[in-house]
């Protein structure tokens, strides 16, 4: 009866999830891209890109992960 307000909305177009609906969404990108951006400062004078990259690959896991968990339930739209 009082469901509680997903993190994350569904796309109107297409797959997968726009802006944050509540305060917890919000957290989550607010140290989601503060992260990336440590990470490039850590990682990219390293010879390569590759750590850098895995790094990114992992975090985005985690966002998605959150999103799925958190978010409306993703499904192909083609708007209203």
């Amino acid at each position: 009866m009082n469901e509680p307000l997903p993190w994350f909305r569904a796309k109107r177009y297409g797959w997968g999830w726009g802006l944050p609906l509540v305060w917890q969404g919000w957290v989550v990108l607010g140290v989601f891209y503060p992260l990336v951006l440590l990470g490039a400062v850590v990682l990219l004078p390293r010879p390569g890109p590759w750590p850098f990259v895995g790094y990114c690959v992992a975090l985005c896991v985690l966002l998605i992960g959150v999103c799925w968990l958190k978010g409306e339930r993703p499904r192909w739209r083609w708007g209203r």
